[in-house]
């Protein structure tokens, strides 16, 4: 897998930006230093680095190149994170290029979207649907997951 940085368009001032796959806090403009949205690809060698270590919550789509449902997703996710940015990073993985993942998540239907925080699952759920629903979805896990836990928890 590539970890080069992608070219994300500002959703605030429209300069475009690379944003590197992995790295402290998060990326911002350099032209209006505004948050962008934060959307990398990981595989079974770089998953750790890139999602479980990354400082801000995580979305991880686990995804296949002939799922029709996964295709129809990827925008609604692209668009939360441009929405969330600076609030969430998406990681995109490909199951068919990364069985491990795929096998540790015991993923059996795609996409299969996660949550997580410092590499823990605060929601998972199977199965597409469109950007306002995600977005909920993933405010809803963030809200949960940001409660302090007990020793019951």
């Amino acid at each position: 897998m590539s970890t080069a940085a992608r070219v994300v368009r500002c959703p605030n001032c429209g300069r475009k930006n690379r944003v590197p796959p992995t790295g402290r806090g998060r990326p911002d403009c350099g032209n209006c230093h505004s948050p962008l949205p934060w959307i990398a690809d990981a595989d079974d060698e770089t998953f750790g680095e890139v999602a479980e270590r990354a400082t801000i919550p995580v979305v991880v789509d686990l995804w296949a190149t002939w799922c029709g449902p996964c295709r129809m997703v990827s925008p609604a996710l692209e668009k939360v994170a441009t929405d969330l940015a600076g609030t969430i990073k998406l990681v995109k993985v490909d199951i068919d290029a990364s069985p491990r993942l795929a096998q540790r998540f015991e993923v059996m239907a795609v996409p299969t979207l996660m949550v997580l925080d410092h590499g823990e699952i605060l929601a998972r759920q199977a199965g597409a649907a469109n950007a306002p629903v995600l977005h909920n979805w993933i405010t809803d896990a963030l809200t949960r997951g940001s409660r302090p836990r007990t020793a019951a928890s």
